[in-house]
């Protein structure tokens, strides 16, 4: 999906760090109560430390959603998120996304025309109507509302087995997209194996499946990923174990499931975060995760060891496109009343986007 952020003015790329926090604190002032900073787990520091709320991508749309006094949502985070947040606010309130080119290389692994297409395709060789489409909130709006349209739900990486639980009640398969690995761990966890499910690569006709692949499949796992969470291997873990024997491992669902079946415990972003807090005292514990998130661990918890499983430590780059300068960019501009970047979905689009919201809420 292309996006265009065209380059910050020479007065906020020159600045220092100490002149930008004086310019954000003195636009949060003007601004008041009309504006409300949503910060994700994975956002920098120097972020994080402006942040009215800080979460994962539904839980701080849902925060929005509950300030209807604010004005303007400003939502450090990724393209998809900022969607979620404009379709779940009122039409008095703006979301705005600091830096435009902070998307999601998942979520645009899976787009419209994709979707559509393997639509179409899956129903020549099988039962559509016993197929359920479902996706993963890392997805854009209108995949949310493709899911709507065709009886699907969202998901988080909190809910997937209920959601998923739920789809095949009414229907013989699910077509999960776009994380190939939250919709297989997943569905170990349900008891299937790999004998149930296929991966469905949209660059090939068919998914690059037999007819036979679609018709038995029970979840067809659109080949997706996230570029963070496949970097962990089953190595990182047995040499985490090897240096600190009685550690403790943590890691998220969009890890592979190779990774996950080695892991002590599996969960989201927020699982992760309640895991570190009930560890006793004098843990060290192993994280599969972001690198922001699990420094901000390490840091809030003195009484405890948090460590990045990937000795290489990778960032997530398009959430790490925000930075101070970014954000002080939005807010002096909005303290002038200047809406800079603005994120809107089309009103069709949103309607059938809430209502797989909706069902996802209702299912849990």
């Amino acid at each position: 999906m292309l996006r265009v952020q065209r380059p910050l003015p020479e007065r906020y790329t020159t600045a220092s760090s100490e002149q930008l926090a004086d310019w954000i604190g003195d636009a949060k002032k003007t601004l008041g109560d009309r504006l409300f900073i949503l910060g994700h787990h994975y956002q920098r520091d120097e972020v994080m430390a402006w942040a009215d709320a800080r979460g994962d991508s539904f839980r701080l749309s849902v925060l929005a959603q509950q300030r209807p006094e604010a004005e303007y949502i400003v939502f450090c985070g990724v393209h998809f998120m900022a969607e979620s947040a404009d379709i779940l606010t009122g039409d008095h309130q703006q979301v705005v996304l600091p830096d435009l080119n902070a998307g999601c290389s998942m979520a645009d692994m899976a787009d419209i025309d994709q979707v559509e297409e393997a639509w179409e395709e899956l129903a020549r060789v099988t039962d559509i109507d016993r197929v359920v489409p479902i996706t993963y909130m890392n997805s854009a709006a209108n995949l949310k509302a493709f899911v709507a349209r065709h009886g699907g739900a969202v998901c988080t990486s909190s809910n997937a087995r209920a959601v998923l639980t739920w789809a095949l009640e009414r229907g013989d398969q699910v077509l999960f997209f776009p994380d190939q690995h939250l919709g297989r761990n997943t569905g170990f966890d349900m008891g299937y194996d790999e004998s149930h499910m296929a991966v469905w690569n949209p660059r090939f006709e068919l998914g690059g499946l037999t007819e036979t692949e679609c018709k038995e499949s029970v979840l067809l796992l659109w080949r997706g990923h996230c570029s963070v969470h496949q970097r962990f291997q089953p190595d990182h873990v047995s040499a985490f174990r090897a240096e600190h024997p009685d550690g403790i491992v943590v890691v998220h669902p969009e890890c592979s499931r190779e990774v996950c079946a080695v892991a002590d415990q599996v969960g989201s972003t927020d699982f992760i975060i309640k895991a570190v807090a009930a560890a006793p005292a004098g843990s060290v514990i192993g994280v599969g995760t972001e690198i922001h998130l699990v420094n901000r661990l390490n840091d809030e918890t003195p009484d405890k060891t948090v460590v990045s499983l990937d000795p290489l430590i990778c960032p997530c780059s398009t959430m790490f496109r925000i930075d101070a300068a970014h954000l002080a960019w939005t807010l002096e501009g909005l303290a002038e009343d200047k809406v800079r970047n603005r994120i809107t979905v089309h009103p069709e689009i949103a309607a059938d986007a809430r209502i797989a919201l909706d069902r996802m809420l209702s299912i849990t």
